[in-house]
């Protein structure tokens, strides 16, 4: 299982229940990275979703306590989840927010996909500065690219000791 995010200079992934940064090369780099892989999120990233609706060709995986949707598959607890996550390969699962569910699951991540964007968003939630956690090593980082007037670099990470996930 891997994180994948949008962060700001500061770490920031997010305001007011919405992203920072409208950056399409970052779109398209997401909808090609988890295209017919699963993605894992709480609530209210899924409700932000446009109309509420889960992400098209992939398999959603939802932690909503107390929540039900036939279009999506909703995990109540935190081990329910991990139990239905183990059930797919590790290469194939993508944690994609929100804030909350980053922290709870980063610890079990093996590795994070995270665009850094050369800019402040003004954000109020942040992720986990990678670069300060003495698990975590950046493997690879790209070329600068710029997309809607902000500088961005894909950046992959590995985390040296995750969290095993139980089947």
């Amino acid at each position: 299982m891997r994180a994948i995010v949008v962060v700001d200079t500061f770490w920031g992934i997010g305001k007011g229940n919405d992203l920072l940064f409208s950056l399409p090369a970052d779109m398209k780099h997401f909808r090609e990275t988890t295209a017919g892989k699963v993605v894992v999120m709480g609530s209210n990233t899924l409700l932000s979703f446009p109309g509420g609706k889960p992400l098209k060709n992939r398999t959603n995986i939802v932690l909503w306590p107390g929540g039900a949707r036939e279009d999506c598959t909703v995990v109540q607890s935190l081990p329910d989840l991990l139990e239905e996550v183990a059930k797919y390969p590790p290469e194939e699962v993508f944690v994609v927010g929100g804030a909350m569910m980053y922290r709870t699951l980063l610890p079990y991540c093996s590795g994070a996909i995270v665009t850094k964007a050369d800019a402040d968003g003004g954000a109020e939630v942040f992720f986990e500065n990678l670069d300060e956690l003495p698990a975590w090593r950046l493997r690879q980082e790209s070329e600068p690219v710029e997309t809607n007037g902000i500088t961005i670099r894909f950046c992959e990470y590995e985390n040296t000791a995750p969290l095993p996930l139980q089947k």
